[in-house]
């Protein structure tokens, strides 16, 4: 392979996936995608395999490709086709997260021959797929991350069906879809918002078959994963080889207050590595159940960042890693366990523990624990001014944990999350609230030689009565602290009625009044010492 066109492909597939991006945001009706970003877009190979992602949202991006697979595992293609699902168990990871996979038809050969490509069979040779988290997918309360205890709870669940039939809507399938959200309207603007960006990655894929053919293309992809590999492969290399034990908790999962550990074993020997979560706790009743892709994904993120930014993101930078999660366990749940709060807070405990671990063995090059929380908040109800009923959804930023090299960044969305803030601006315009405060909690990170980063206070008024539900974790306890830095600020969060303050628990939903006051703080990052003391805080 010429490495410069290996450079250069590399680029061009991600600028697929970045545009459609771009498509995305610039045609989605609601707040949650056009401001705060809440999608991802990806390219994927004739066997599903990702092998370029633009520069969005970790927890979708390492996840997606099973969505991918499970559309192509249930679904017959021909051009034009779409395929929908959300189905955790089929190829989803929590039900706001509706994925929409289409392939890209051409002729294909793999010997690389243009006289056998022309002769190969008409069949998909890519595939492009998005994901986006709508801000109301039905279920037991509005926002549809709710305090459930089943999957059947949390909204509508769609398995991989054809949305789109060879160019043209399926307006039954449709029409079910809408009759089952709160606010069909803005659904209807993000599912089409959806549809645009996957035809965008469509044509891109097939003008480069047009000038590039579709072997050489295809073999670039291969390469560019084997490429992915041996970078990720000679990273393990350089660690030493040994077994690496790290545990956590959750606060609670909602319904009991009982710990919920996580524990994993990373042992590397050579250039592979198995990750191994035997020991982690059995899957629980409340929704912070994650099914095996959000591991999977959390697995992926993790090394991938180890292994240095200039590896390709793609499927590659899993092969030298073997995943072991127990069935029936909080981190592999099974049906019909419910699981909105698996996807955005047991993702970024996954990330904590798999730190922890590494932090023994690369102790100069590990941050400290960030705040490991997306603090989910769902606000939702009657919208009188605007008559129809709204949904509000936001993740709100914590602390980074300190690095071994300088302090951790305040106000800042880490790990498993990557999305904007909504604008203060687009929050007071789109829904009956207001913000009454918005700043970085000071003093909130972790002590020792580099601090943690601080969180974030948010303070929302609402303005018609609702129904609001938070998502929260490192509400008991704060994110650790390494080599002797100090533990960050727990998380607080608050109701004030008619000027009193009333504690809210960390997994909450409740009936709020005309005037209530909302107010989310964040937790700050866990503190860094030095490496050269020995004196690791486990958590």
């Amino acid at each position: 392979m010429d490495p410069i066109k290996l450079e250069l492909y590399k680029n061009m597939l991600t600028s697929v996936a970045e545009e459609m991006g771009v498509t995305l945001r610039r045609t989605a009706f609601s707040p949650n995608i056009k401001e705060r970003l809440d999608f991802s877009c990806a390219v994927f190979d004739d066997t599903g395999k990702m092998v370029a992602q633009a520069a969005h949202i970790p927890v979708h991006l390492g996840s997606m490709p099973l969505s991918v697979l499970a559309a192509i595992a249930h679904t017959e293609m021909v051009p034009g086709d779409m395929i929908a699902l959300n189905d955790p168990y089929r190829g989803g990871t929590h039900l706001p997260d509706i994925t929409l996979v289409a392939p890209v038809f051409g002729t294909f050969s793999r010997s690389g021959s243009d006289k056998k490509e022309k002769q190969g069979k008409h069949r998909p040779v890519f595939f492009v797929a998005n994901r986006a988290h709508h801000a109301d997918v039905g279920g037991m309360s509005p926002g549809s991350m709710p305090i459930a205890t089943s999957v059947i709870q949390e909204g509508i669940r769609i398995p991989p069906v054809k949305l789109v039939r060879g160019g043209a809507l399926d307006t039954d399938l449709w029409e079910l879809i809408l009759a089952n959200v709160r606010t069909p309207e803005e659904r209807r603007g993000d599912i089409e918002a959806q549809v645009a960006a996957n035809r965008v990655g469509e044509r891109r894929l097939q003008e480069m078959v047009t000038k590039y053919g579709t072997a050489e293309i295809a073999a670039y992809m291969e390469e560019l994963r084997r490429y992915a590999s041996r970078m990720v492969r000679a990273r393990l290399r350089e660690i030493p080889d040994g077994r690496y034990v790290y545990a956590d908790v959750l606060d609670n999962d909602g319904i009991t207050d009982e710990l919920i550990e996580i524990r994993v074993a990373i042992e590397i020997k050579g250039d592979t590595a198995v990750v191994d979560f035997t020991g982690t706790a059995p899957q629980v009743r409340g929704s912070v159940n994650a099914i095996y892709a959000i591991t999977l994904s959390a697995v992926f993120y993790t090394f991938r960042c180890l292994a240095g930014a200039d590896v390709p993101a793609n499927a590659g930078c899993l092969a030298p890693i073997q995943v072991i999660a127990p069935e029936g366990s909080v981190v592999n749940a099974t049906f019909p366990a419910a699981v909105a709060g698996g996807n955005v807070e047991t993702s970024q405990r996954i990330v904590d523990v798999l730190l922890g671990a590494l932090s023994q063995a690369c102790p100069d090059e590990i941050p400290a624990a960030s705040s490991g929380t997306m603090n989910n908040l769902t606000i939702g109800g009657y919208d009188p001014s605007r008559g129809k009923e709204f949904t509000y959804y936001e993740t709100i930023a914590g602390g980074m944990g300190a690095r071994p090299n300088g302090d951790g960044i305040d106000a800042i969305h880490t790990h498993m999350t990557n999305t904007m803030n909504t604008p203060i601006e687009a929050i007071e315009t789109n829904y009956p609230m207001q913000v009454v405060e918005y700043a970085i909690r000071r003093g909130t990170g972790g002590k020792g030689k580099f601090r943690g980063g601080a969180g974030v206070v948010r303070a929302l008024r609402i303005l018609t009565a609702a129904e609001a539900t938070i998502l929260s974790e490192r509400r008991t306890r704060g994110p650790y602290g390494l080599q002797g830095g100090e533990p960050g600020e727990p998380g607080r969060n608050v109701l004030i009625s008619n000027g009193e303050e009333h504690p809210l628990a960390g997994k909450m939903s409740r009936a709020v009044r005309e005037g209530d006051i909302i107010r989310i703080e964040t937790p700050g990052g866990g503190g860094f010492f030095g490496v050269d003391n020995g004196n690791t805080t486990q958590a």
